[in-house]
């Protein structure tokens, strides 16, 4: 079941909100670099075909309520006026409908590049952040699990661009004009109720996707420690057969790969509870709406039109709101992935030049240590006051027995 509701939790999800606008800032250059006009023009057209085809959907239900206000005749002055004027309408809700597809379309194709190019930008930074780290760095973190990070985190990226940029928005200038097309047409009654179902939609899906979230979360922890398991198993081959390791291994990776199916089962699980929560304030909109223009049509206020109007104006609004919860989760995850790959290029780098350090000018090609002591970990020093020199042209062999620290 979801969290109580009563239970503390604000404070985390206000730091979660905090933690991903910063997320969210900190990506912006990469969709609006500075020194690529082209792909700011490629946005600016993607987004003008957004309001295009929002608007043309949004006049649809008005060729629609036309079209059966005609066939009602209403507003027609005989049987063949009425036929021209629906014959029209239904031709122009046609065309309108092509156009907003072939609009959507074009706006995908005008889009495509920059997502994929923000996308290829910020993993060739965390790629050469890597290489510039220290060994102590890759020992430490394992490997299956920082390129788990790397590919979650870029594959994340063009749906949570496609999510903000033309789900989000237009659905918020399609509510906006909405209202405003039921406050002219159907009075503050109709706007009022809109108002607040959408608000208590809202509400409810937040808090279900919140729950869900932490579901999520805990899948993609569970995820990576299998892929870890894996991989370092896979990399250790040949020391897994040398002590004829299969069968634990095995039941390592069984382990941890159940775990992981369990988890994901109960995430899956939770959708049945938001589709629900979600199915009931939607269709409780559309019928009180619809009776409310059944009752001013018995009135004469509305015409047959307008039910059909209301009705289209509803499922139409309703169509993206639909898979709100889909469309916060998958944004809220892209903000988590995106966050670890920002955590990996903010890594401090430990092997740095001094200030003011001298360019590396190599006169005669000498290698040569003096008193040299290092160490991966603080800890276990390996190299204890060595030194040696390779003159230019020779060759110099070191011997050691096993962990004498030859390859370091």
């Amino acid at each position: 079941m979801p969290p109580d509701k009563d239970q503390p939790a604000d404070p985390v999800i206000r730091a979660r909100d905090a933690e991903s606008w910063a997320t969210l800032r900190r990506f912006l250059p990469y969709l609006w670099p500075r020194d690529n006009p082209g792909l700011k023009l490629r946005i600016v057209i993607a987004m003008a075909l957004v309001l295009a085809a929002k608007g043309v959907m949004l006049a649809l239900p008005f060729a629609y309520k036309g079209a059966v206000d005609a066939m009602s005749g209403s507003g027609a002055g005989t049987v063949d006026a009425g036929l021209t004027v629906a014959l029209a309408l239904v031709v122009a809700y046609a065309l309108g409908r092509f156009t907003a597809v072939a609009f959507d379309n074009l706006r995908n194709i005008a889009f495509e590049r920059v997502g994929q190019q923000a996308t290829l930008n910020l993993a060739e930074d965390v790629f050469a952040r890597l290489h510039r780290l220290s060994l102590r760095f890759h020992l430490a973190r394992r490997t299956g699990e920082v390129t788990k990070i790397i590919e979650r985190g870029t594959k994340s990226i063009d749906q949570m661009l496609y999510f903000l940029l033309f789900n989000i928005a237009p659905t918020i200038i399609e509510l906006i004009a909405v209202g405003i097309i039921f406050y002219i047409n159907f009075g503050i009654e109709l706007v009022a109720a809109t108002a607040v179902t959408v608000a208590a939609y809202i509400w409810v899906t937040r808090a279900i996707t919140e729950w869900r979230t932490k579901l999520r979360r805990e899948m993609n922890d569970l995820d990576g420690k299998a892929l870890h398991r894996a991989v370092d198993s896979l990399l250790n081959y040949e020391t897994v057969k040398y002590f004829g390791a299969e069968a634990r291994e095995e039941a390592r990776y069984a382990n941890a790969a159940r775990a992981y199916a369990e988890a994901a089962i109960k995430s899956e699980n939770s959708v049945g509870l938001l589709n629900m929560a979600q199915s009931a304030i939607t269709n409780g909109l559309v019928a009180v709406a619809m009776a409310y223009t059944v009752w001013g049509w018995s009135k004469g206020t509305f015409t047959v039109g307008d039910l059909v109007l209301v009705n289209t104006i509803l499922i139409q609004l309703f169509r993206p709101l639909d898979v709100l919860g889909w469309v916060y989760r998958t944004i809220r995850q892209g903000l988590i992935d995106m966050a670890e790959m920002f955590r990996l290029i903010d890594t401090d780098i430990e092997v740095k030049d001094a200030p003011g350090a001298p360019a590396l000018i190599v006169r005669r090609p000498t290698v040569a240590f003096d008193n040299v002591s290092f160490g991966y970990d603080p800890g276990r020093t390996i190299l204890r006051g060595l030194s040696f020199e390779v003159p230019a042209g020779s060759s110099l062999a070191i011997v050691g027995p096993s962990g004498a620290g030859k390859s370091t």
